[in-house]
């Protein structure tokens, strides 16, 4: 089973996956994460490219070390809001990209997301 594109660098889809993780509150402010070794086995890529995953993730502020322990997700609320605000952004940005294909007028669009989310809301 292979999670990877072939078109972006492993270590780059790794800290997304990672990244997703921290947003959706599955990896929780405060917690502590896998090992290099365990990541490397859960993705089947070599540790060295996971270590240059979490070097970067700790370069944005959204993971912290400490040598004696392992690495722990940020605790402060502030980074994990923009990072949310970051993945919101790229899937609005990839959003409208599709509707200026398809020539979609913006308020057929809002029309469109609001009865989206109605029948939704209905299924629940």
């Amino acid at each position: 089973m292979d999670i990877f594109e072939s078109t972006k660098p492993i270590y780059l889809q790794i800290m997304d996956l990672i990244k997703k993780e921290i947003a959706t509150g599955k990896l929780p402010p405060g917690s502590q994460m896998a090992s290099v070794r365990e990541l490397a086995m859960k993705y089947q890529v070599n540790p060295n490219t996971v270590q240059r995953a979490l070097s970067e993730l700790e370069r944005e502020g959204l993971v912290r070390s400490d040598r004696t322990i392992g690495r722990f997700v940020s605790e402060q609320s502030d980074t994990v809001t923009l990072l949310k605000d970051q993945l919101l952004n790229e899937v609005i940005g990839e959003f409208i990209k599709k509707v200026k294909e398809l020539s979609i007028e913006p308020d057929d669009v809002c029309q469109l997301i609001k009865k989206y989310l109605l029948r939704e809301e209905k299924e629940r």
